[in-house]
């Protein structure tokens, strides 16, 4: 599985992503120019749609209007994530953007994962902090969530992008998925993913979901985490 964060700023950085045979998912950042533009945009190619829900960093890092913070009270947290999701409609899950102290925080992600089952939508774990408390919160809620399992452009040059990618499949080999990440402002990206279609496809992989897995599956226990 291909998700593309990041998107909501322009439509010129996305077109290539929406152009990209075979299931894709874009995440969409709230509270841009381009925000609701492009959920429509992701949905009428037929992409799944997330909300690239921003959340508290280490560090100071800003992730963006919209975000949740560690020092919310719960009633608010469940008010912000309702109005991103308003701007971001048709979206079926929920990815964190940035989030390396909010997905630390057992309280926050209560409430995150709590307010999502109550919405109808998944929830995807960046894992943009080792440490991250999404899984073992998910795990006494009895709810199942998703995880990264690399991101692709961190060094956004092509032999980088492929070394991720070809651990990625590995990854798929092993577990029958993987999710790799990427982002909308990399045109090397979009070309590389196009340019690879074919071999993954000959190579025996199919491109898929998140949806399409949990509808395809009637075991919890063997999906997400």
């Amino acid at each position: 599985m291909f998700v593309i964060d990041d998107a909501g700023h322009n439509e010129w950085q996305l077109k290539p992503f929406l152009a990209l045979p075979g299931p894709v998912t874009i995440a969409v950042l709230p509270n841009l120019p381009f925000t609701t533009k492009a959920a429509e945009s992701v949905t009428q190619s037929g992409k799944e749609l997330l909300l690239h829900q921003p959340m508290e960093a280490m560090a100071g890092l800003d992730p963006g209007l919209g975000s949740i913070r560690a020092d919310m009270d719960d009633a608010t947290i469940r008010r912000v994530l309702r109005s991103n999701l308003a701007q971001v409609p048709g979206a079926v899950g929920v990815n964190n953007h940035m989030g390396s102290r909010a997905t630390s925080d057992v309280r926050v992600m209560s409430t995150v994962l709590d307010e999502l089952a109550t919405a109808g939508v998944y929830f995807l774990d960046s894992l943009t902090i080792g440490d991250s408390v999404v899984h073992s919160v998910a795990s006494l809620m009895r709810q199942s969530i998703w995880e990264r399992s690399v991101f692709l452009d961190n060094t956004p040059d092509r032999a980088s992008m492929l070394h991720y990618i070809a651990e990625g499949t590995k990854i798929a080999e092993k577990r029958g998925y993987a999710i790799m990440i990427g982002h909308v402002w990399s045109a090397e990206l979009a070309q590389t993913l196009a340019d690879l279609y074919p071999q993954l496809m000959d190579q025996g992989f199919s491109l898929s979901t998140i949806s399409r897995i949990m509808m395809d599956s009637d075991d919890d226990d063997d999906i997400g985490d």
